[in-house]
């Protein structure tokens, strides 16, 4: 079998989800993914296709259990790897798949931080990831008012299962949400002044 490609996936992604700000989402846990691939040295193509796919069938199976369960035959029918499909399965604590590989864990400690993080970029003054600091994300996270569809029993055992300090992976990912600012819509509104090169 053919890997996919990120090419592929993004296809597969527009297909089922209209939504700009799911497709956000996906890009944002796509950052966050891929930087720890780089720093596990793993495979980034194989990362950010899990990362991409991951949500594709939520606007079709916005409930649970059907979200992810239903989709992943669909990427079966794709020709999508099975490692990568058992991966989405696991970023569901509901689906029984336990997280044991490195990509599931990573997966499951990107999802809801990324938009978590997105969340708290859209209240600073320019709405920009650049804006963002680690301190601010921890407050917020205690304001159970704020983003409150976000888990956050999950950020904290996603980075957990990485065997990560919850600042450092914060961290970790502001960073890399800000390499991508502007495909997730969060340079701000003074991306030129703000960003740095």
């Amino acid at each position: 079998m053919v890997a996919m490609d990120r090419e592929q996936a993004w296809s597969i992604l527009c297909e089922f989800t209209k939504s700009d700000s799911l497709r956000r989402h996906a890009l944002a846990v796509e950052a966050c993914v891929t930087a720890y691939a780089r720093k596990f040295n793993e495979d980034e193509t194989k990362w950010s296709v899990t990362a991409l796919l991951h949500d594709f069938d939520y606007e079709i199976h916005p409930d649970a259990p059907d979200h992810p369960m239903k989709g992943e035959p669909m990427l079966a029918e794709r020709g999508v790897d099975a490692e990568i499909r058992r991966a989405i399965l696991s970023h569901a604590n509901y689906s029984g798949v336990s997280r044991d590989s490195l990509l599931e864990k990573t997966l499951f400690a990107c999802d809801e931080l990324a938009g978590f993080l997105t969340a708290c970029s859209y209240v600073k003054p320019n709405r920009s990831i650049h804006e963002v600091e680690t301190k601010s994300v921890r407050k917020k996270l205690k304001d159970k008012a704020f983003a409150r569809s976000v888990s956050r029993d999950d950020i904290v055992n996603g980075a957990a299962g990485l065997n990560v300090d919850l600042d450092q992976h914060i961290e970790f990912c502001i960073e890399a949400m800000k390499q991508r600012a502007a495909d997730l819509g969060l340079a701000g509104t003074q991306a030129g002044a703000s960003a740095t090169g």
